[in-house]
């Protein structure tokens, strides 16, 4: 068993999120020791470890909520958590390629030459001016 701080330091996890998952009902309320400590089994710990993982992933709560609804029926075919692992890929890929575009144009304006007093400045009249950006972003 593990208290609320050693569940904590072995996965990351801040205990006011620990408490609050808890509350979501993404982690099992914990048992409460004598002294009415919450108290956190093995099952605990990995269930905190897989939620801070897909966190670290970047999934959405909701999608965790799902996997983890998924994952007390381990009989059902695993389709469904293979489609929302590539939706969120899609969905990265797509985040990816935005921040392409806005590094590109963000290298380009940085790069435009003035005569460096700010009442002429390229990187100011682009920013104020979207007209002037060579790409959508």
């Amino acid at each position: 068993m593990f208290s609320i701080g050693q569940l904590s330091t072995k996965t990351g996890v801040k205990i006011p999120t620990i408490r609050y998952y808890e509350q979501m009902g993404l982690i099992e309320n914990a048992g409460r020791s004598a002294g009415n400590q919450r108290r956190y089994d093995q099952a605990g710990l990995e269930r905190l470890s897989f939620i801070r993982h897909a966190r670290d992933l970047g999934l959405s709560i909701e999608h965790i909520r799902e996997l983890v609804d998924l994952s007390r029926h381990p009989e059902q075919p695993c389709t469904h958590a293979h489609a929302l692992a590539e939706r969120h890929l899609l969905s990265v890929r797509a985040r990816i390629a935005k921040l392409q575009k806005l590094e590109q144009e963000l290298a380009r304006i940085s790069g435009l030459p003035d005569d460096g007093q700010v009442g002429s400045c390229n990187v100011i009249q682009a920013l104020a001016d979207h007209s002037l950006c060579k790409t959508s972003h």
